[in-house]
């Protein structure tokens, strides 16, 4: 559904009155396309002293092709040059004196960042400090780019990534995705990134080549724009959907030149007809799974019949606990696998009149906190996103009212589009991704609800 107040803020009368009025003022966002350069211009990239990854991710950029200026201590911008993104590492911060350089760096700098601009803060985890001053420093940094994410405005996002000592190489990754205009609804998240390598793929464009994903509830929406974004990147495509939507599934998988699999994923028998279904394939095993079916059955916990409880539950964490367990203990994700769930800023914030659906959506980011460490000796690793208000059918029915407050109560005044959630799941997914498990990352606009 088009958002007619969005499309009136950007024209010409539309910004004149959101101006003189105050009112919300939704950019227009910055979206990857094919061929896209990184950034829309130079990298302005700082440090504070004595911190260890400046130099790397300078490398990196470097070889990616972008523009690395470095940031002069002064009041003012020597440069006169508006950036693309601020980079900053802080990992040199080892107590709360030197906070200070966090001010140093982006008081003369933050009005140099270009519309859609990208600020990425690079940190040490807390618990792999040093000392209790260190830990705490660190912390802080989580403050300063949420507080960024809010302040910037004109599309730009925010966001911290803590990096373990050992993971200095393993960023690319994680900073083409932040960089690029496929994080454009992800602002004020924290990312951690763990030790060891993370092999580059042999073409960023089409990091799946090769790769073979299961994609639940495929046959629309949210679903369907994830098998296109993995089937663009190169994987091979399993669309899974229930056989009411076979048409639809089929749409789907002929689009992406994959397969359509019917399947009700709560029958008693599923897991196991999935698992031979993989097993039986052109080569055993599956190397992406995402766990995007989901249903919701909306009434207040009082006026809730038991089938409501039970089917949400059922569909949307029984179920890939189910298919979780079996699909591992056949051996049937090898490793470099990668598993990721979707959860909802529901399962974080609550939300009145959906007790059963928070419930299941906070079950799926229990199971990636539970499973990520068990993965990462096998080299499986288990994420999640947790969308927020997302323009699909379902939310183009809600009331008015609710759908314009979803829409505005986040620091980019509108809502996200099912690619931007694809976008995130195929980061993910990526081989280049090989040392981040354990992540839940929100794609809400940085929302005004939750953490």
């Amino acid at each position: 559904m088009a958002d007619r107040y969005a499309n009136f803020a950007n024209s010409g009368l539309g910004r004149t009155m959101v101006k003189r009025l105050g009112l919300p003022d939704p950019p227009r966002l910055r979206r990857h396309r094919p061929g896209d350069p990184l950034t829309t211009g130079p990298v302005l990239l700082g440090a504070a002293p004595g911190g260890r990854l400046a130099e790397p991710a300078r490398k990196l950029l470097e070889t990616s092709g972008v523009q690395v200026t470095d940031a002069v201590s002064t009041d003012t911008d020597p440069t006169g040059v508006r950036v693309g993104a601020l980079v900053f590492d802080a990992t040199g911060i080892r107590d709360s004196a030197r906070l200070r350089a966090l001010y140093d760096f982006f008081h003369p700098y933050a009005r140099s960042l270009r519309s859609s601009g990208r600020v990425i803060v690079l940190g040490t985890p807390p618990e792999a400090t040093g000392s209790p001053a260190e830990a705490t420093a660190q912390r802080s940094l989580e403050g300063l780019t949420r507080s960024i994410g809010k302040e910037f405005g004109r599309g730009a996002t925010a966001q911290l990534v803590y990096v373990a000592p050992g993971g200095e190489t393993a960023v690319e990754s994680t900073l083409r995705f932040l960089l690029s205009g496929r994080s454009a609804y992800v602002s004020g998240q924290v990312i951690r990134v763990g030790a060891g390598d993370a092999p580059a793929p042999a073409d960023w464009e089409r990091p799946l080549d090769g790769k073979l994903a299961l994609v639940t509830g495929a046959a629309r929406g949210i679903g369907a724009a994830i098998a296109k974004v993995l089937a663009r990147d190169g994987a091979e495509v399993i669309a899974l959907d229930v056989p009411a939507a076979g048409d639809a599934l089929a749409d789907v998988a002929n689009e992406t030149r994959g397969r359509a699999l019917q399947l009700d994923l709560t029958a008693a028998d599923a897991p196991s007809r999935l698992a031979g279904y993989l097993a039986a394939g052109p080569r055993a095993g599956v190397d992406i799974v995402v766990h995007n079916a989901g249903i919701t059955r909306d009434k207040t916990i009082a006026r809730m019949s038991e089938d409501h409880w039970d089917s949400v539950i059922g569909v949307n964490l029984s179920a890939p606990e189910r298919v979780n367990e079996l699909l591992l203990e056949r051996g049937l994700i090898p490793s470099g696998g990668r598993i990721v769930g979707v959860a909802s800023i529901a399962g974080i914030a609550g939300n009145r009149g959906q007790t059963n659906y928070a419930t299941s959506k906070a079950g799926v980011i229990g199971l990636v906190q539970s499973y990520a460490p068990l993965l990462r000796d096998r080299g499986i690793t288990f994420n999640a996103v947790a969308p927020g208000f997302i323009e699909t059918a379902m939310t183009a029915k809600m009331p008015l009212g609710l759908r314009e407050a979803g829409r505005r109560l986040n620091s980019m005044s509108q809502g996200g589009l099912p690619a931007d959630v694809a976008e995130t799941i195929a980061w993910f997914a990526s081989p280049g991704s090989a040392t981040i498990t354990g992540n839940v990352v929100r794609v809400c606009g940085q929302s005004l609800l939750g953490a």
